[in-house]
């Protein structure tokens, strides 16, 4: 038994991110004990992936579909459903479709909350692509949040990091702290302040959107928004077995998102004790 799992290598995420590796780990671990795998396949752009769900359709290639990245008006649920082709999605939509739903907007609530805590007032964000839903999610929390927050659109790649992070330092007032919407962006930003000789987190505090080894290994080690991407692997590989098995649309929460805080976050240096208070 296959269950299919597409990336688009347009997307420049695609082989940068920690946090895939993890997930399809986890879910393959779930699937070996159907005797089954993930099909995991890079194709050239959104056109190429929905052939290669017709493709699939039309041979019986795979036994179902997890679709990742979800964008807003996303069609592929529909047409997967055009083509009889049960799918999971990871991530939140409207409609009865079997899902693992996130909670974006929560967890960099908790980022941001964090950051005020300790002193930050002025917060700058690179996001990544505008299109997804996620994204969406988490500028609607950072919008709503008491900091302000600045925001600049990246694409989860190193060098979108880069130019955020330039970005956000040009800003007037510049930013006490920036979060990042993945691990690659920002300690691609975490190099290139240490190239600046700009202290981290003596003048920019950093956190990282998903935690991985890179932000481990970082100098100096990245605060991240930690959800176990193995751990949301494994309930992928549960919910589409449970899909497979029938019975109504199951949808069910993914792992939460939590703050781990390392070196690289700390109280702004103009930030006065007690500044943090609630």
């Amino acid at each position: 038994m296959l269950i299919g799992l597409v990336l688009t290598a347009g997307d420049a995420r695609v082989g940068v991110e920690p946090f895939f590796l993890e997930l399809t780990a986890g879910l393959d671990e779930v699937l070996a004990g159907r005797a089954g795998s993930v099909f995991l396949l890079v194709v050239a752009d959104a056109a190429a992936e929905r052939d290669t769900y017709r493709r699939w359709a039309a041979q019986r290639s795979v036994a179902a579909v997890v679709l990742v990245n979800l964008v807003h008006g996303d069609d592929r649920p529909d047409l997967l459903a055009e083509l009889g082709l049960p799918a999971l999605l990871a991530g939140r939509r409207e409609g009865a479709y079997p899902a693992v739903v996130t909670d974006d907007g929560r967890a960099l609530t908790a980022a941001l909350d964090v950051l005020h805590d300790l002193g930050h007032r002025v917060v700058g964000r690179v996001s990544g692509p505008a299109a997804l839903a996620h994204t969406a999610e988490r500028g609607a929390a950072a919008a709503a949040h008491r900091l302000t927050v600045h925001v600049t659109e990246g694409d989860y790649s190193a060098a979108s990091g880069v130019r955020g992070l330039r970005a956000l330092l040009a800003a007037d007032p510049p930013p006490t702290a920036v979060v990042f919407d993945n691990d690659v962006m920002a300690v691609a930003a975490a190099r290139e302040l240490a190239r600046e000789g700009i202290p981290v987190p003596g003048r920019l505090s950093l956190v990282a959107g998903n935690d991985s080894p890179l932000c481990e290994l970082a100098t100096p080690p990245l605060s991240a928004l930690g959800t176990d991407a193995h751990a949301f692997g494994r309930v992928l590989g549960e919910t589409v077995l449970a899909v497979l098995d029938g019975g109504p649309p199951p949808v069910r929460p993914a792992p939460p998102a939590r703050v781990r805080l390392r070196e690289s976050t700390a109280r702004p240096a103009e930030a006065p004790r007690g500044s943090g208070d609630r």
